[in-house]
């Protein structure tokens, strides 16, 4: 049975992908890729993992063409705040590493609170503070 997920994403420079999600306050397992061409991004109190990969050896991987992520996306990497203010930081901390907000910080369907950034090389991250105390409540 599947024992693990993680997300492999490509990256024109893996040590400049690596200082932006550093200065965003993420950390790396230097065990796994660590050298020129990847790196281990670990997200969360679980440490998801997201690979790094530079394009050569992602497309090496894919077989496939790399999308380009200013005209399209390829995915939505979505992260759970512990607050509003986390939500905030965050997306402070991505604007001045050199990201892009698409999304500023603010309230949607009265119970979440986010905000949404594009990394270095346009991958899309979906940062979500969810008050599950103001989640409406289903009828039977």
């Amino acid at each position: 049975m599947v024992k693990q997920i993680w997300l492999n994403l490509p990256v024109k420079d893996v040590a400049k992908s690596k200082e932006f999600f550093t200065k965003l306050g993420f950390s790396f397992n230097d065990n796994f890729g660590g050298g020129p061409d990847s790196a281990c991004l670990l997200v969360g109190s679980g440490n998801f993992v997201v690979m790094l990969f530079s394009e050569q050896i992602f497309k090496s991987f894919t077989q496939h063409p790399i999308t380009d992520t200013v005209q399209s996306s390829e995915v939505l990497i979505s992260i759970d705040a512990e607050s509003r203010e986390e939500v905030d930081e965050l997306a402070k901390k991505a604007e001045a590493a050199g990201g892009i907000i698409f999304g500023k910080p603010g309230e949607a369907q009265g119970w979440l609170y986010g905000c949404g950034f594009s990394d270095l090389d346009g991958h899309r991250w979906n940062v979500l503070f969810m008050d599950y105390s103001k989640l409406p409540k289903k009828e039977n």
